[in-house]
């Protein structure tokens, strides 16, 4: 039950009881108010006062209750803004602890969804639309391409656990003009953004059999597609290389949720739907997928995914880098 203050009429009332000499549990029970209450009021006309000084004390009282506003100095405003800008979101800001705040996370999320100190809830990520529960993907299914999750985890049966297995699917551009494809480490969530110019099967071979030919093999153990048509091609990546290749089922986005996920923050991060893509420089795409992979994850522990990417590789990769 929320508690109210006394108000000046029953602290007339109560000065006429107290006058008369009734008892103060007597008072309590006839304004259905704490005994402890009229308690404090009694002892405070006892000692001289007036029921006016005792109404002017609380208000006085009641100006120092309740939280003290907070106040961010320009120095944490300053880096606050510039980790905004590099892709970060509040609580790692706040858990990355690379220095000391003012405020605690839910405060530092309230700041930014009331717009205080020029801070925006629209800059943070995953401010988009998202598709309704129940929404099935339909665009450019070929079928169930390959082998499926069920196959996966009987060839990993640690796979929730192990490095070294990647989600893959492809960003397209502005009314279909040229695409990116992206894959992303499931226990690192390192993102890796080839520049495949189109979204043809051939150039997406093309563009990963590049970037696996720079690698030590078997670093990678899997690559888990949709059913998209670009990836019709992936028997000859999994022979070339050694790698499992599995697909989610059809219209079943969520069983590559990672995947889709990092593909949404790219989108945030530069790759967005109004920009072509078939004439992309190198450059710039790197740029992009450095700029995500730089940006602390709280299921890291507040690493960056570089970071534990570069944990989990050893030496002897290292050298055959």
């Amino acid at each position: 039950m929320t508690y109210t203050h006394l108000n000046i009429d029953e602290l007339t009332t109560i000065y006429s009881f107290w006058k008369t000499k009734v008892k103060a549990y007597r008072v309590a029970s006839a304004l259905h108010r704490s005994v402890e209450t009229i308690y404090r009021v009694y002892r405070f006309l006892n000692a001289g006062g007036t029921v006016v000084d005792y109404q002017r004390r609380y208000r006085v009282n009641k100006k120092r209750c309740g939280r003290k506003l907070i106040h961010l100095s320009a120095a944490e405003l300053t880096y606050i803004q510039a980790k905004t800008e590099a892709g970060w979101q509040p609580d790692t800001i706040i858990n990355r602890q690379e220095r000391n705040f003012s405020c605690g996370v839910r405060t530092l999320y309230r700041i930014f969804e009331r717009g205080a100190f020029g801070l925006s809830s629209q800059s943070l990520p995953m401010h988009g639309k998202r598709h309704p529960n129940g929404y099935v993907e339909r665009r450019g299914k070929a079928g169930q391409l390959g082998r499926d999750l069920k196959t996966r985890y009987q060839d990993y049966p640690n796979f929730n656990q192990e490095f070294g297995h990647l989600e893959g699917d492809t960003i397209q551009g502005k009314n279909h003009q040229g695409a990116v494809t992206t894959l992303v480490e499931r226990q690192t969530k390192v993102a890796i953004v080839l520049n495949s110019n189109t979204k043809s099967s051939k150039d997406i071979n093309r563009s990963i059999e590049t970037w696996l030919a720079q690698l030590p093999r078997h670093l990678f153990k899997s690559i888990t597609f949709d059913n998209g048509k670009e990836f019709a091609g992936w028997r000859t990546i999994a022979n070339q290389f050694d790698l499992n290749i599995y697909f989610a089922a059809v219209g079943a986005p969520n069983q590559r949720g990672l995947s889709e996920n990092t593909n949404g923050l790219l989108r945030k991060d530069g790759l967005n739907h109004e920009i072509a893509m078939d004439n992309l420089s190198d450059t710039f795409v790197q740029a992009v997928a450095s700029r995500r992979n730089h940006i602390p994850r709280k299921s890291l522990n507040y690493q960056t995914p570089l970071e534990a990417f570069m944990n989990q590789i050893t030496d002897e990769q290292l050298e055959n880098f």
